[in-house]
């Protein structure tokens, strides 16, 4: 396994400029998700994201080492004893036995590529943003047979449904290279896989999958699974493909938010749109943001029927039943305990067209949807939506970052607040019995 030196090079250097966003960053690498509209303050309806022109997927945040890791909190302060080592009962037997097939098919080289200590740094280093300068090995570097057992290992860890929304948003990012004539931009082979320690049924490991808005974090421990970070996102959201698919992204996702927030009353809606008007970004807790604080905003789930509460948590299930089934639902009892500290808040309006951001906020669970303005891909939208476009190259302009937002630019982020994303307070945990074993035998 190597050493972290990420923080030594000019690859970690770029990285960090783009994850500050700004000016310094579009002056030393452009091509950023980017929002028009930028402003401040998520609870008053109006964009957290860079000031404009900079890397929305990345808002105003910096990659911390892992040894700063404390997690998405609402005040800085982490809630100590949410999460335990314990048996689920749910087997990890595939995505373990589809782990040690994948680093069988590399090189000795490759290996040293792609292989990280369980602790490193790497588990924070992702961005959803396309120029962001990644480690690991690119599909498009593998062979056949590699590919497949790379894809293998990230589709035994994900449900059926989940599995299908990564190669939808790996098919349109390619639909937006081959309209742009950029591929060597924006592609379906550019995304990158690092695996955490080694593949095992009783130590920590676990495994990584990124590149443009599309990042898995997966951790394993036992029979236990930990799958936050993870970002799912599109520009444009829908499309054709090569072969005259049509692929369109987050229509689920898209209804059933609508359909909690105009389940509520007039009263019961005042408290959980904090605005009616949706500009630029407002994702708060994305790439770089591995410490952020995020304060509950909205209406609390108490204030709820018990109706109103069942469409809460079916809108939790859409995200987190992006994980191997038993798992998620492992997750959603987890969310289900603390119902009743779950809030949900709202900006924009509540129309069938509407475009908007939601926050579905617990100590356990961080889920954010956010309706984007136009970001580098912005070009591909307008044509990607003609079906005799399905073969086409470079008929489409890059877009310049401009533009409100809509729903052809979509992000999606999900986490695990008070420490537990990438499974950290789990490992520590495991860390700290297992030298106590130590000590005592």
């Amino acid at each position: 396994m190597k050493h972290d030196d990420a923080l030594l090079s000019r690859r970690s250097f770029m990285n960090r400029v783009l994850l500050s966003g700004g000016v310094t960053a579009v002056a030393l690498m452009t091509g950023g998700c980017a929002s028009g509209t930028t402003s401040s303050g998520a609870a008053s309806g109006t964009s957290t994201g860079p000031p404009s022109g900079g890397p929305a997927g990345g808002p105003s945040g910096n990659m911390v080492k892992y040894a700063d890791f404390k997690g998405v909190t609402t005040d800085g302060t982490v809630i100590p004893d949410l999460f335990a080592v314990h048996s689920t009962g749910v087997s990890t037997a595939g995505v373990i036995s589809a782990g040690a097939a994948f680093l069988a098919a590399l090189s000795t080289e490759q290996k040293q590529q792609v292989l990280y200590e369980v602790e490193s740094d790497q588990w924070l280093n992702w961005s959803n943003i396309h120029s962001f300068q990644r480690k690991g090995m690119q599909l498009k570097g593998m062979t056949a047979a590699q590919q497949k057992a790379a894809l293998a290992m990230l589709a035994a860890g994900l449900s059926a449904r989940g599995l299908t929304l990564t190669e939808n948003i790996r098919k349109l990012n390619h639909v937006a290279g081959r309209l742009l004539g950029k591929l060597e931009e924006f592609d379906e082979t550019l995304y990158y896989f690092t695996v955490m320690g080694t593949p095992s049924d009783s130590a920590p490991w676990g495994f990584q999958f990124q590149g443009h808005h599309l990042v898995v974090n997966y951790f394993v421990l036992g029979d236990q699974v930990v799958m936050t970070p993870s970002f799912w996102g599109s520009e444009p959201t829908k499309g054709y493909y090569d072969d005259g698919t049509e692929i369109e992204l987050f229509t689920t996702e898209i209804e059933t938010a609508l359909g909690l927030v105009n389940a509520l009353d007039d009263a019961q809606k005042a408290k959980a749109i904090t605005s009616d008007t949706k500009e630029g970004s407002n994702e708060q807790a994305g790439a770089g943001q591995d410490n952020v604080e995020v304060p509950y905003t909205g209406i609390q789930a108490t204030a709820l029927n018990a109706a109103q509460q069942a469409k809460l948590l079916a809108l939790a299930e859409v995200f987190v039943g992006n994980m191997a089934e038993g798992h998620a639902k492992a997750k959603l009892a987890e969310v289900e305990k603390h119902l009743d500290d779950t809030y949900f808040a709202w900006v924009g309006p509540t129309d069938a067209d509407a475009v908007f951001y939601f926050k579905l906020q617990s100590p356990v669970i961080l889920i954010e949807f956010d309706c984007q303005g136009g970001g580098p891909a912005s070009g591909a939208v307008e044509p990607a939506l003609v079906a005799a476009n399905a073969t086409a190259t470079a008929v489409a302009s890059r877009g310049g970052g401009q533009g409100g937002a809509s729903r052809n630019h979509i992000h999606c982020v999900v986490r695990t607040p008070n420490g537990n994303d990438y499974g950290f307070d789990l490992l520590k945990e495991h860390l700290a019995t297992a030298h106590a074993t130590s000590s005592t035998g």
